[in-house]
């Protein structure tokens, strides 16, 4: 009774016990049958979680840990610790939940389980007395980023307060996935998970040794282990973000641990989690010396290894913004925030300014060339949610003498998708064909580009724009690949020419707005259209923008764009 959010934001109860030995109870199953059959009772009570709204388990960032992935991690811990681990270790599972990730274990003696409800306590008992393998004195309610270990069983203090014993106890967890500043939060929640992950006593008293890594759950449950049960071993679930995101490297240097082996799985097979990324089972020798500069895991799903690379490298954010870029020549601007594949919607090119964004890098022709490199690595491998993780970095100089890279880069950038440069934002310097290849009907505002790609200055009223930039401007040789996207274009352009209100300055972005139209509800561009001879056009073009990207991808890893 009286369930409701306390201040942490979790739900918590009362329990109430009849005082009329059963009457009430066995009056009412007199007139009513039990439902299901008792055979499914266990599995109910195995499932429990599922009776909680998705979008409380959501923000308390609880997830059910998938049967396959508790019997695979139970065999890892066994490959690591060895076939006999479970009579030589003590296991605790600090944040049990109803103790699904313990199925399988076989000596009660040696196993833990404490969790932050009570009325998960009051399952896991309901459990043990239909058959779970646990001892009702080692399941107990515990708030491990909060409580005191004197608050612990004495048999759990006493394993903890001895270093020999912490030696022989692995912390065996799923902890929460809630995340401080998640978007989703703040936009349709307030700042529930932001309080959920910072309200404890564990984010104060670690926050300036790990820093910003305290806003997800997760590493506060590491670096409260890592220090206060020292030499213990640890076995996670998590994200994999501790071991590669770049704000996290100050955690990484506090967190000297062995890695021994691990394996990733997609996210989305746990309950109510959407997203397209990994979720990592890794154990830990906590007895360590530095955090490895990569962790290499299995990947079951495709029998093949994956190598999580420590974050430690500058990024490709930073590398862009070393080249120079000034306001007073450019020609659009690259938006570019976070140097992962999570933004799934970056980079972009745009002519406005977007002063609301915090990376907002100009464009001119003196940068060109390293603006579409940006792009175009960016954007030519597709996010899937075994790479959804990892960093784009800044790269060697071997790009600086691959002219064809260059090149490809420029011709992918040009025709691609996230290419937002409208005429209807002003002047559209982006033209990438002759007036009469298209069969404009007028010449142009600006020849900027197609002066850029034949090497010479085009006289019109842009042309300052080339002062003191001459140095650049070479002819544009592209290869077969590239050549293609450009015939393809070239035929989209001629056909919206044929259009009896087309605009002449009109971008590729305008075009596909033009044949596509918007939503009335979102604003958002449609995917298709309604005339099947652009549907076809655009098909080709993307088509041969497949085979381009194809052709960029090797070249992204060679020059250490990313790491493979």
């Amino acid at each position: 009774i009286d369930r409701h959010l306390n201040e942490m934001e979790f739900f918590t109860s009362s329990r109430v016990e009849f005082k009329d030995k059963q009457k009430a109870h066995n009056a009412f199953w007199a007139k009513y049958e039990r439902p299901p059959q008792e055979d499914y009772w266990d599995f109910i009570i195995n499932r429990r979680d599922l009776l909680v709204p998705p979008d409380v388990r959501e923000r308390k960032g609880s997830f059910f840990t998938p049967r396959q992935c508790v019997e695979l991690s139970q065999q890892y811990l066994a490959d690591v610790f060895g076939e006999n681990w479970q009579e030589e270790y003590y296991v605790w599972d600090c944040c049990a939940g109803t103790g699904n990730l313990l199925e399988g274990l076989t000596d009660k003696y040696r196993i833990f389980a404490s969790t932050l409800d009570k009325q998960d306590v009051f399952v896991m008992h309901d459990r043990i007395e239909n058959g779970a393998n646990l001892l009702k004195s080692h399941v107990f309610q515990f708030d491990f980023l909060n409580d005191d270990f004197t608050k612990l069983p004495e048999s759990l203090q006493k394993i903890i307060n001895d270093e020999k014993l912490r030696k022989k106890l692995i912390i065996y967890i799923n902890p929460p996935y809630a995340e401080a500043g998640n978007i989703k939060s703040v936009v349709n929640q307030g700042n529930i998970k932001s309080r959920v992950a910072t309200a404890n006593k564990t984010n104060e008293k670690y926050k300036k040794l790990i820093g910003n890594a305290t806003n997800e759950i997760s590493a506060q449950f590491m670096a409260r282990i890592y220090s206060e049960i020292s030499f213990c071993k640890l076995a996670i679930f998590s994200k994999v973000k501790f071991i590669c995101a770049e704000n996290f490297g100050q955690f990484r240097q506090f967190f000297k641990a062995n890695f021994k082996k691990g394996f990733a799985v997609r996210a989305d097979i746990f309950d109510n989690v959407s997203g397209k990324f990994p979720i990592a089972f890794t154990v830990w020798d906590l007895m360590g010396s530095k955090f490895p500069k990569s962790v290499e895991l299995e990947i079951p799903e495709k029998n093949i290894t994956k190598k999580f690379h420590d974050g430690l490298h500058k990024s490709i954010n930073r590398w862009i913004r070393g080249i120079r870029s000034q306001k007073e020549d450019n020609i659009g601007y690259l938006i570019c925030e976070t140097s992962d594949f999570l933004k799934v919607h970056q980079p972009y090119l745009t002519q406005s300014s977007e002063t609301r964004k915090s990376r907002q890098y100009y464009i001119n022709i003196n940068n060109l060339i390293e603006s579409c490199i940006y792009f175009a690595v960016r954007l030519c491998i597709q996010p899937t949610w075994l790479n959804d993780r990892d960093q784009f970095l800044f790269p060697n100089k071997k790009w600086e003498k691959d002219l064809e890279f260059q090149n490809d880069c420029l011709a992918f950038t040009l025709f691609h998708g996230q290419n937002r440069i409208s005429a209807k934002d002003g002047v559209n310097h982006w033209i990438p064909f002759e007036e009469s290849e298209i069969n404009a009907r007028t010449l142009y505002d600006s020849h900027i580009l197609l002066g850029f790609l034949q090497g010479k200055k085009i006289q019109n009223a842009y042309t300052d724009l080339f002062e003191q930039q001459e140095q650049k401007l070479i002819k544009r040789e592209f290869s077969p690949e590239a050549t293609a996207v450009f015939d393809a274009g070239r035929e989209i352009w001629r056909y919206y020419h044929k259009q009896k209100n087309a605009n002449v300055n009109a971008s590729l972005y305008d075009i596909r707005e033009y044949f596509q139209g918007r939503d009335k509800k979102t604003d958002r561009m449609n995917n298709t259209s309604t005339n099947e001879t652009y549907n076809e056009l655009i098909g080709n073009l993307r088509e041969t923008l497949n085979v381009l990207s194809a052709k960029i991808e090797p070249k992204v890893y060679e020059y250490e764009f990313l790491m493979e």
